[in-house]
């Protein structure tokens, strides 16, 4: 096999006359082509984009001629382009392979040539992770995308440039016109994604709602795992619904598939969220897909129980259900006034000024940005987390004048309180570490092991909190009130409480560690174990871990997971798969490639690069199943989000 492996851009002549260059005449023969690093350095890219963007010399007809090795006589196979594609040439006129990668990318070893023209010596060129072949293949697909992303530039600018220039009467401004062209790039984007996802398996994610004219709306996306083991979440599309019922929801689910010919049978994974026509076990959405597929597993929407063990912690204890509805209270008055929320913002403005005089803060982009208060949201805890911080740092009690009306006066004597200040740090510390777990849940690439992980490392911090976290809490609050001259209530006095409230006799110090500080994060960790209760399926598929070595592996609650799959794994290979498991693990557990990684898609992506998926067939199932589970609706809510900005009541 000959290389043109020629490409030594640093180490090219200087003196060397410039070839002149015609791109539209450059060599199909790779056999005809001269060297990369022949090139002036200016033009080598605008030659590789020439290759990048010609077809690949594979002359799939030609008459092949034989050659005598030893005692036998050899041709080339024009099969082997089907094996090899993307890189593998042929040249006619010297009988010889050549490799596109290598010509374009790899550094330049000398002359061409040095191996002979059959599928070993192929295999063998391509070689391990980090051969030549494979960085100069890496160098390829990274200029692929470069030139693709600036051909999308150049059509974008030219469309707008047409849109720009044209005619009064051509400019496409009508709402047909408009509606035409937003739905061929509809069905365009549509079709790349059923044309992606091909025969593979995958998992829906829905979510319903209404929109801006009270028409109820259904959003869909598709979770599946790429021919590269990339995990995809992909809209597709929102559909209008005359109600919100499981049967309605599920028709309407049918529809969808019928339309861009998807199988109910492909489904392995629901995604939605509590709603009881959407899991209810006996007529809900989950319950009528799985009727018909009894594979298609579901997961309630991760974010979704999260944000039911933050309303418990509200509900189920009567002094923080206070404070959050005095925060509301605050927000309303405030929110309800211009002239308050100015005299806010120069407040806070002059703390600033005062704090970077005093050298309390720092400067520097992106910090001591304005603030404003955020409203809290009913369906969104991370809202409240936001509105906390916010509170603290715009304390704005002093921000209120005595000459506003009685109800703002009331509120300033309930936040100058040593009660409110500790509810407020409280809170703001437990929904800290649950706004940490929000966030992660909302990526679209998240897997189903490393958010039951991210869970369990909730619940680990809360219960550090806990067990280590009063005296720093304490000293924070303490500060806080000595900063802002709050009365700080000695501990081992007797509690006080607010009027109307029947006194206890019992010490400051058990009223706010005891009934509130341990109670509230006791609240808070039961209802994360509760809600977060893993069933059997999730428990075997925590197994595929890749944490501290692959320590999680457990041979016989894998097998067990293949056997929730009876239509992806016969009898005949899961037996396969007991011997297929123990020569991965140890391969794994050898191997300095998977040591590093973090999570399963992270696996999934390495097993295919490195062709283990071909090694170990039945497990990269196994890890393709775990990763279609989906984590959270937050790709159909976005979808929702985004809709209001295109239907507003302007539009509609």
């Amino acid at each position: 096999m000959e290389n043109l492996d020629h490409n030594n851009e640093s180490g090219s002549n200087p003196k060397r006359t410039r070839i002149e260059v015609d791109v539209a005449n450059l060599p199909t023969d790779p056999g005809l082509r001269i060297k990369i690093c022949n090139y002036h350095p200016n033009e080598r890219d605008q030659i590789r984009r020439h290759y990048l963007q010609s077809k690949h010399c594979q002359p799939v007809d030609h008459d092949f001629p034989q050659s005598q090795f030893g005692k036998t006589k050899r041709r080339f196979n024009p099969v082997w382009f089907k094996d090899y594609p993307s890189w593998l040439e042929y040249s006619i006129t010297k009988d010889a392979a050549y490799c596109l990668f290598c010509y374009l990318f790899r550094p330049d070893t000398g002359d061409q040539g040095g191996e002979d023209s059959f599928k070993e010596k192929l295999q063998n060129h391509v070689g391990d992770h980090n051969s030549a072949h494979n960085i100069a293949q890496r160098k390829f697909i990274n200029k692929q995308l470069d030139v693709e992303k600036r051909e999308y530039r150049t059509r974008l600018n030219a469309s707008v440039d047409f849109l720009e220039n044209a005619p009064e009467n051509h400019q496409m401004t009508s709402p047909n016109i408009q509606k035409e062209i937003a739905n061929a790039a509809a069905v365009e984007t549509i079709n790349a994604i059923i044309k992606d996802i091909g025969d593979s398996l995958f998992a829906i994610i829905v979510d319903e709602s209404r929109d801006m004219s009270t028409k109820e709306q259904m959003a869909i996306a598709l979770r599946y795992v790429d021919k590269l083991g990339h995990v995809n979440e992909r809209f597709l599309g929102i559909t209008h619904v005359n109600n919100t019922s499981a049967v309605t929801l599920k028709s309407a689910i049918e529809e969808i598939f019928n339309k861009h010919s998807l199988s109910i049978s492909r489904l392995r994974g629901q995604g939605y969220d509590g709603a009881s026509n959407m899991r209810g076990e006996l007529n809900g959405l989950k319950t009528l897909i799985l009727k018909d597929n009894p594979f298609a597993y579901y997961i309630h929407c991760f974010a979704h129980q999260l944000q039911l063990t933050l309303v418990a912690v509200a509900k189920n204890h009567i002094q923080i259900a206070t404070f959050f509805n005095l925060v509301a209270k605050v927000f309303n008055i405030v929110g309800a006034s211009c002239k308050r929320h100015d005299i806010l913002r120069e407040k806070r403005n002059a703390e600033v000024i005062e704090a970077l005089k005093n050298n309390e803060i720092s400067t520097g982009r992106g910090l001591n940005q304005e603030m404003s208060l955020k409203r809290l949201g009913d369906t969104r805890w991370s809202s409240h987390y936001g509105a906390l911080i916010n509170i603290i740092h715009m304390f704005f009690f002093y921000g209120l004048d005595s000459d506003q009306r009685a109800e703002a006066n009331i509120l300033i004597g309930l936040l100058q309180t040593f009660e409110f200040v500790f509810d407020l740090h409280l809170m703001k510390g437990v929904l800290g570490i649950s706004n940490e777990l929000s966030q992660a849940l909302q990526r679209k690439d998240q897997d189903i092991v490393n958010a039951m992980t991210l869970v369990d490392i909730s619940k680990q911090h809360l219960q550090v909190m806990r067990d280590d976290g009063w005296n720093s809490l304490l000293e924070e609050v303490s500060a806080f009130c000595e900063k802002n001259n709050i009365d700080v209530p000695d501990m081992d006095d007797f509690y006080q409480p607010r009027p109307r409230r029947k006194a206890q006799n019992m010490k400051n110090s058990h009223h706010y560690r005891v009934e509130l500080f341990y109670t509230v994060i006791d609240i808070q960790l039961q209802e994360l174990n509760s809600r977060f209760e893993n069933s059997e399926l999730l428990l075997c598929v925590a197994c595929l871990n890749l944490d501290n070595l692959f320590s999680a592996f457990n041979k016989e609650k894998l097998i067990r997971l293949a056997q929730f799959y009876p239509s992806d794994f016969s009898t005949v290979q899961v037996s396969f798969l007991d011997n297929q498991l123990e020569t991965y693990i140890h391969d794994m557990r050898s191997s300095e490639e998977f040591s590093a990684l973090k999570g399963i898609g992270q696996l999934a992506e390495k097993m295919v690069e490195m062709k283990k998926n071909a090694s170990y067939p039945l497990v990269y199932s196994l890890v393709t199943l775990a990763l279609i589970l989906p984590v959270a609706t937050a790709t159909v809510e976005r979808a929702f989000s985004a809709m209001n900005i295109i239907k507003n009541r302007l539009r509609n």
